[in-house]
């Protein structure tokens, strides 16, 4: 009987594991949209407003076009973002040229892509 409840809290544990690992994924499809809408997201690797907008979308930030603007000793910012007048950390750049400063909820995000968020 114990070796039963042990494999059934076993394969209950696992689905639960499983299941976890896997919802970093869910914003994979809002965050291509955004790329394939030609939103930017400029930031800096050691701004943590930056940090916490990336957090935002778990795993799925890889879909982000994502544009890091510092320089590895934090010196200055790259060519890119200089070019582009970058100021503020973070900044969302959307293809009408419209930009937003500072740190933007997901909704606000998708409200101003036209992104559908929930993919």
């Amino acid at each position: 009987m114990k070796t039963r409840n042990l494999i059934y809290l076993t394969a209950i544990f696992s689905v639960l594991f499983i299941s976890g690992c896997s919802s970093g994924s869910e914003y994979d499809a809002f965050a291509q949209c955004l790329t394939d809408s030609e939103a930017k997201f400029y930031g800096a690797f050691w701004c943590p407003h930056c940090q916490t907008q990336k957090n935002m979308f778990g795993s799925s930030f890889e879909h982000v076009n994502y544009i890091e603007c510092s320089l590895p000793d934090r010196s200055d910012q790259t060519e890119i973002c200089k070019e582009a007048g970058i100021k503020v950390y973070p900044t969302w750049e959307f293809a009408d040229g419209k930009r937003i400063e500072g740190q933007i909820s997901l909704l606000q995000l998708s409200q101003l892509s036209g992104c559908n968020l929930a993919g």
